[in-house]
């Protein structure tokens, strides 16, 4: 009688486990996938800045793979996003652009092999759900600045579900530029500042809604049958670096260092570089950037200061959604990747923005964490965001449909000191191509400003002040060979989406 009840009791836990966390008995694990927008790796304490509050972010890391080099393909937020879900370096200058994935995925018809790892994992028995700021389009639908939202999604087949709260900005775009008014940069004609320090809670800026839409759904999720696929895609640090106040509070601005690159590298030519187009948008900012001067160290202070609180509101949100992920015990069948899809120049080089073939602009975040990871591991391997799509397969036990331009990089997760890694990343922007490699960054240009080629010694000069190429032709020469490697003919021809 007793063994009977026993029994009993044992299968209606089961039973209630099942119901509850009922695709944690699957071979497939969910997955978790954190998207932040313009967030460079040295705004965050777990990357070196011991001044950035980012709790949330910085305890996910401790029982992660911390990639501390990790290198976005292109530095714009669109084309990168768009190579993260192709796992493919550009061939076309269409997928040099924000409308990457419009120009080769959105539109297009259905064909046998996926088109992205997330229509790769629908395809095999993954519900597949993204919220906000997933590929370019902040609530993943097609439409310009000042328009209505669309019906056309940006990825097409690969969702099961595209969500957003646009809360009082009434749209995706409305929201990504959004003020603590409800009114956004777009309608006011660029007339705003480029920061906002507001006295409103969390949900006063659209990454609150975006976090409480994510808890929503990992509760539904929870209850599904089947393992997930959840994007969560938050806008913050990206301009306009606005937040609520109590994380202004936060930083003691006077205290906030200035760039270790104030000027133009040397031996570089300003074609090198970017006039801070995006930044100077803002109509009604202090200073406007420039490459013939720096901005004053105070207002440079206060930039960083609205860049790391934004960050903290990020961190904060991102905190949110993992503290529901355990609470509703799926984190122990849950990979979960945070990523952001570049790095950012905060008066580096001269520079407030991305756009560049410089480490600022190229290295990104990438925190991977499987079920099971229990300490911080970190890998200074270098690898690239193509490598990701490979890699995520892997660990779901899916099969890759077709060959891409990554490389799993799973075995750096049990033996991040591996000997079996090349140890090479490319990118692609301004009418050139770089190579990083653990050592060095070189980098040579299709253009006529001389010079054309850039070599930078990371031993000896970390923040890529100084290029070296014209003295070191042995090592200009090595490189190359590993640079024609990457050369994908990109810039070789045009094509008819040449944006």
């Amino acid at each position: 009688m007793i063994s009977k009840i026993v029994t009993i009791l044992v299968i209606s836990l089961v039973t209630i486990f099942h119901c509850v966390y009922g695709q944690a008995s699957h071979k497939h694990p969910n997955v978790l996938f954190i998207m932040v927008d313009d967030l460079r790796p040295s705004a965050l304490h777990c990357y070196g800045n011991s001044m950035v509050k980012s709790p949330n972010i910085d305890a996910l890391a401790s029982g992660s793979c911390l990639f501390t080099k990790q290198f976005a393909a292109i530095p714009t937020c669109g084309a990168s996003r768009c190579n993260i879900i192709t796992g493919n370096y550009p061939r076309t200058k269409a997928e040099l652009t924000n409308e990457a994935s419009v120009a080769t995925l959105s539109g297009k018809p259905k064909t046998d092999d996926p088109r992205t790892f997330i229509d790769n994992l629908k395809r095999n028995g993954y519900y597949t759900v993204g919220i906000g700021k997933i590929s370019h389009y902040p609530d993943g639908y097609v439409y310009p600045y000042l328009g209505q939202k669309s019906d056309k999604l940006e990825l097409p087949y690969s969702w099961d579900e595209m969500l957003f709260d646009p809360g009082k900005w009434g749209n995706g775009w409305n929201a990504f530029f959004g003020y603590a008014s409800g009114n956004n940069r777009n309608a006011l004609r660029n007339q705003v500042k480029p920061y906002e320090e507001a006295d409103v809670d969390d949900e006063g800026y659209p990454d609150g809604l975006t976090a409480n839409l994510a808890v929503k759904k990992l509760q539904e999720l929870g209850k599904k049958d089947q393992p997930f696929f959840l994007a969560v895609g938050f806008f913050k640090p990206h301009l306009p670096f606005n937040s609520p106040k109590k994380y202004w509070d936060l930083y003691d601005e006077s205290k906030i260092p200035l760039t270790p690159s104030p000027g133009i590298p040397k031996n570089v030519n300003k074609a090198s570089l970017n006039e801070s187009g995006e930044f100077n948008q803002y109509k009604l900012g202090d200073e406007e950037a420039s490459l013939e001067r720096p901005v004053s160290d105070a207002y440079a202070r206060k930039l960083k200061h609205a860049y790391y609180a934004a960050v903290s509101y990020s961190d904060a949100q991102v905190g949110k959604v993992l503290a529901e992920l355990k609470h509703l015990g799926l984190d122990k069948n849950t990979i979960i990747i945070l990523w952001s899809d570049h790095g950012w120049h905060l008066g580096d080089d001269l520079v407030w923005g991305k756009h560049t073939l410089f480490d600022w602009a190229l290295r990104s975040v990438l925190i991977v964490k499987t079920p099971g990871m229990k300490h911080e591991i970190k890998c200074n391997k270098v690898v690239s965001t193509v490598d990701i799509y490979p890699s995520l397969m892997e660990l779901c036990a899916v099969k890759m449909p077709h060959k891409t331009d990554g490389k799993s990089f799973v075995e750096l997760l049990k033996n991040p000191a591996s000997k079996d890694w090349d140890n090479v990343a490319y990118s692609y922007f301004n009418n050139g191509i770089t190579v990083r490699t653990n050592r060095y960054r070189f980098t040579k240009y299709f253009r006529d400003n001389e010079p054309t080629i850039e070599l930078y010694d990371h031993d000896t000069d970390p923040y890529e002040n100084n290029n070296i190429a014209a003295a070191h032709t042995d090592i200009v020469k090595r490189l190359m060979k590993v640079w024609d490697k990457g050369n994908t003919g990109v810039y070789d021809k045009t094509d008819k989406n040449n944006f």
